[in-house]
Parts: C-alpha cells; sequence; structure tokens
C-alpha cells in the first residue's frame, strides 16, 4: 500500500461532516475546486464524490504544510488532517449541506498534481458535449453526473430488492450468441477457431429467457447489456442497458401486476411518491386514435378528434380525396391560440407538420362574430356548426386539421400535439403519469421489404380469437403485448410468449420463412417447445431511459457513464479504431482497404 495512503488512512467523506462532528479530528481526501489566499489564510473547498467542504489553512496553526497549501490548484488531489470548526455566522454557507462548518487543517498531503483542466468541473458549464465526452473523466466529476450514476445505481438496487423479494432469481444469458434475422442490424464477433463463422451480440436475452422458462426457472430476471447496430439518437445507444423479466404460468394481469409494483416501489424509493395502482389501460388503437402516438403523453389534453364524417361530403377536395382513398381528416383544437398565435406562428405550423409527412395543415381560427380560414367557403354552415361542436371549440380557439392516410395523420398530429404542448407550456415536469398501452398489432406492413413484419418480435403470442387470420388477413391480429409509458416515453414493453411450436412455425411462416428457413434460424427453440413448453410472458426495460426520465435528462448519455456519439463512435477512447493485421491473419479476415 502507498506510504502517504497509510499515514493518511481517510475517516470521513468530504459532503458527509456536519455539525455534530465538531471538535472531531478527521482526515479527508479529494480533488481541489477553489483555491482563495488571502495572505496567512489559504481557503480551499475539498471535493468527493459526497460533496464539498472548506478547509482552512493558517500559517500559525499550518506552519509544516503551509508552503504545500500554497502550491494548491484546481483538481489536485489532496488527503489532509484537520478539526472540524465551527463557522462564524458571518461566513455560514446555508447553500452547502457543510456550510456551517470548516475544517482547520493541521497536515496536508498533495497526492497528485493537475494539469488545468479543458472546462471547469461544476455543473451548469457552458461547452460542448464533445469536448464533455472526450474528456469524460472530467466530465464525470462534477456533481450532477456522479448524482445521476448514483441514482443510477440506486435503480438498479431498489429493482433488484423487489425483484429478489417476489421470489425471482438473477440469472445471466450468454453474451456471445447466435445471429439471428429481424429487428436491427447485430453486432458480429469472427471466431477464430470456427473460420468464417461469426457469432452475434445479444440485441436482448429474449431466446434465452425463453428456454430458462422451459428448464423451470419460473421467474427470471436479469439487468443485461444488449446491443443494436443502429442509427442513434438521444436515447438510444449502440449498447444499452435492459431490465429483462419473465415468468411462467401467468396471464397479462399478473405480469402487468408485478410490474408496476415494481415501478411503484421504485418511485417511493426514489421520490417518496405513491403510485396510484393499478395503471390505466389503454388499447393501441384508442392510443392512436386520441394521441396519435402509441406512447402517449397524457400529462395535457390536445387531443385528436376524427371529423370525417362531417367532411366527408364537403367541397373541399383535399378533405374528401383523402377520405376517398382511405384515409381520415382528423383535428386538434389548440384552445386559446387562436389570438395567442399569429399568422407568421401558423404558417409555422405547417411547415412543422410536413416534416412528418403531412403535405399540409389546415387551419380555421374560432372568433366571436366569425370564423377567419381560407378553406371555411367549402363548407356549408351545417358542417362547420357540426366541427365546432365536435371540437367543443369557442371563441379564441385555433382548429387544426390534417387529411391523408392514418398513419401519416397519426404520426403529423401526434407530433404537432406535443409541439403545441411544448410552446404552451402544458408539460409539467412534476407530473408522472404511467399507463399502459395494450392490444398492439401483431404486424406492420414494411414498404422497405414489401412484407409484413413484426411489431415487435416473432415469438409474441397472438390474441386467441385473431389467431385465425394469421394466414390470410395478419393486418387484423392483434397482439398479446403491452408497453409502460411514462410521460409520453415508452420505459418498457413485454407480452405473453408463443409456447406452441405449431404455432411459432405459423408465425415464422406468416413472416416469410419457409419451414427450413424457419429450423435453420429458431431450431433450437422449436426443438425446446417440444418437450413441455409452459405458458410464459414477461417484461424489458430500458434502464437508461427509466433513469434519464427520473433524473429529469433529455438524453441518456447523460446517464451512461462511457457513451457513444451519434455515429458510434468514443471521443474518449477513439474506439473504433483499427486493428493489428496479425488480429486480422487469426481470424481469417482480409480487409480490402480500397473498399473502407
Amino acid at each position: 500500500m502507498d506510504q502517504s495512503i497509510k499515514k493518511f488512512k481517510r475517516t470521513h467523506m468530504c459532503g458527509q461532516l456536519d455539525q455534530e462532528d465538531i471538535n472531531k479530528d478527521v482526515i479527508v481526501m479529494g480533488w481541489v475546486q477553489r483555491r482563495r489566499d488571502l495572505g496567512g489564510l489559504i481557503f480551499i473547498d475539498l471535493r468527493d464524490r459526497a460533496g464539498i467542504v472548506q478547509v482552512v489553512f493558517d500559517a500559525k496553526k499550518c506552519e509544516k504544510n503551509f508552503d504545500e497549501a500554497e502550491k494548491l490548484r484546481n483538481e489536485y488531489v489532496v488527503a489532509i488532517k484537520g478539526q472540524v470548526v465551527e463557522r462564524t455566522p458571518e461566513t455560514v454557507n446555508p447553500k452547502i449541506p457543510t456550510g456551517y462548518i470548516e475544517i482547520v487543517a493541521h497536515e496536508l498531503m498533495i497526492l497528485s498534481t493537475s494539469k488545468t483542466p479543458p472546462f471547469m468541473i461544476e455543473d451548469d458549464i457552458k461547452v460542448s458535449e464533445a469536448i464533455r465526452l472526450k474528456y469524460r473523466y472530467l466530465d464525470l466529476r462534477r456533481p450532477k453526473m456522479q448524482q445521476n450514476l448514483i441514482l443510477r445505481h440506486n435503480v438498479c438496487k431498489w429493482i433488484r430488492d423487489f425483484l429478489n423479494n417476489e421470489g425471482f432469481l438473477e440469472i445471466e444469458t450468454p453474451m456471445l450468441t447466435r445471429s439471428t434475422p429481424e429487428g436491427a442490424r447485430d453486432y458480429l464477433v469472427p471466431s477464430r477457431v470456427h473460420p468464417g463463422s461469426f457469432y452475434a451480440l445479444p440485441q436482448s436475452p429474449q431466446l434465452f429467457k425463453q428456454l430458462l422458462m422451459l428448464s423451470g426457472y419460473d421467474k427470471y430476471y436479469q439487468i443485461a447489456r444488449c446491443f443494436r447496430d443502429e442509427d442513434l439518437r438521444a436515447d438510444r445507444q449502440p449498447e444499452f442497458t435492459q431490465v429483462d423479466i419473465e415468468m411462467s404460468f401467468v396471464d397479462i394481469d399478473d405480469i402487468m401486476g408485478v410490474n408496476e409494483r415494481m415501478i411503484a416501489y421504485v418511485f417511493k424509493k426514489n421520490l417518496n411518491m405513491d403510485i396510484t395502482l393499478p395503471l390505466p389501460r389503454i388499447s393501441y388503437k384508442e392510443a392512436m386514435s386520441r394521441y396519435g402516438s402509441d406512447k402517449p403523453d397524457t400529462r395535457f389534453g390536445l387531443e385528436l378528434n376524427d371529423v370525417s364524417d362531417i367532411v366527408k361530403n364537403s367541397d373541399f377536395k383535399v378533405f374528401t380525396g383523402a377520405i376517398e382513398r382511405g384515409g381520415s381528416v382528423r383535428a386538434i383544437n389548440a384552445e386559446g391560440c387562436g389570438t395567442k398565435f399569429s399568422r407568421r406562428e401558423i404558417d409555422g405550423l405547417v411547415d412543422y407538420v410536413k416534416d412528418f409527412g403531412a403535405k399540409g395543415l389546415a387551419w380555421i381560427v374560432v372568433e366571436d362574430s366569425e370564423l377567419k380560414s381560407p378553406i371555411t367557403k367549402f363548407f356549408n354552415d351545417e358542417q362547420l356548426n357540426m366541427l365546432l361542436d365536435r371540437l367543443e371549440a369557442k371563441s379564441g380557439d385555433l382548429l387544426l386539421f390534417v387529411a391523408d392516410k392514418d398513419d401519416v395523420v397519426f404520426r403529423a398530429l401526434g407530433e404537432l400535439r406535443l409541439e403545441l404542448g411544448r410552446r404552451l407550456g402544458l408539460l409539467d415536469d412534476s407530473k408522472y403519469n404511467l399507463l399502459w398501452v395494450t392490444e398492439f398489432p401483431l404486424f406492420e406492413y414494411s414498404e422497405e421489404e414489401k412484407r409484413y413484419v413484426a411489431k415487435h418480435h416473432p415469438f409474441t403470442a397472438p390474441m386467441d380469437e385473431d389467431i385465425k387470420y394469421l394466414e390470410n388477413s395478419p393486418e387484423k391480429v392483434r397482439s398479446k403485448a403491452y408497453d409502460m409509458v411514462l410521460n409520453g416515453v415508452e420505459i418498457g414493453g413485454g407480452s405473453i410468449r408463443i409456447h406452441d411450436s405449431n404455432l411459432q412455425e405459423r408465425m415464422l411462416k406468416a413472416l416469410g420463412f419457409n419451414k427450413e428457413e424457419a429450423w435453420d434460424r429458431f431450431g433450437f427453440l422449436l426443438q425446446a417447445f417440444q418437450y413441455g413448453a409452459p405458458p410464459h410472458g414477461g417484461m424489458a426495460y430500458g434502464l437508461d431511459r427509466f433513469v434519464m426520465l427520473l433524473a429529469g435528462e433529455s438524453s441518456i448519455r447523460e446517464v451512461i457513464a462511457f457513451p457513444k456519439v451519434q455515429n458510434a463512435s468514443d471521443l474518449m477512447t477513439g474506439a473504433p479504431s483499427p486493428v493489428d493485421l496479425k488480429q486480422l491473419e487469426e481470424l481469417n479476415i482480409k480487409i480490402d482497404i480500397n473498399d473502407v
């Protein structure tokens, strides 16, 4: 052991000292946050992950080390022996927990010096994220970042405590596995001992947790690392952490019950907040119809209204044409915005919805004596009155319409609803609205692949009454899938799984796999089903996303110790990077640099 550490054995964390420690001799260690030299008196703020404490070096009381104290600069690492004393009333700092005491230093040891950092180690710094990530080890010293990672640790602990108490077993599953289709691209790992063959890093433990159910471990969980090679955004990383849960001999209500109790437990431990259970449930169809989203933010209104039946016989060809092509016309009443928004701002909303596929945005401003809009001339008085009645419009309101295919209408108005919520200050950060979205479609049509693909994954069970549509009308099949949504963000999702091998083969066939392909890809699972599979289902949470919301952050990079940037690179380590030719030769891999 370093002799300096033997001599200075830490007795207290900086931020944990308080008035009960007055007159105690203590040894603290940490980083110099700032230094103030008053000539004969030197004050430093000493920081560790517990907080900050003020230390005083008095030339008369610390003659032995006062010269050393004069050398101190920001981010020097030091060990200090001293006595805790009460501050005089005029020097009290009530803004910090240790603001009523200070340490009078008797001895000092400089453990490490520091260059001038590229930014101040404090919150609310004005520096680019790229610089923060390049020097992430410095960024992680900031109190806010440390609080975020401590919160993440606590959330993991609370989840483990709850699930352990419920009789779940934490079981690890492989990181090197077989590549399977569907979903995002896999990260591939070449095998040295099997030339030309590759492992895949798991996108989730899905197949293995189902196999664990077949193995008799009826309550499983894992805080698992997962990998997906996909385009990034604020709440997406190539490697992420998933809270994975699976149960046997259960139905949807059983799974929802244990999961909402777990989330309520975390909220109680973290915020001392009581979540009302059971959580509200809303079907996918209703969520899309009312909010234009399968992850609705229910902290505010501005709901969508279908007005197709009212306008289908109007003279406005934009509306009638959309309906004739199988689409719809839907509207939002932006209450009070008719007087709040200028014509320029309304035109800005028109441009906004175009980013989400809409060809345009029709609008009507409601006033006491008249309706202001370029489209009112296409409607008779009865139709206009019916619109006002359907949208519960009153003077000062702004009515906004989109006409197109349903998926375009939902996407455009759903995003417009959120934008209006932001502009109008309706997103209350003190509210935590949780709900379930249920009965998702089992399939969705991929225009790119010209076929139906699984909405969630190929092992999701269809609703019993919809199995008959699997082969001939896949668009009608609803799934036994469910998502938990918090303030417009999906924090977790799951489903009842298919546990019958025949039904699983039918599902894979509906996805375009013939029997040979299905057994080639998933034969180990299909074979396992033939040896007695219990009914089972589960849930998986994006831990990073959940902690992000609890921390009040807008990006998961703020709650991950060493995240990647948007091109999946690590600015601190320089990953990914080229490797030695010898390593490639051992893997039987040859790279043509001209193709790179």
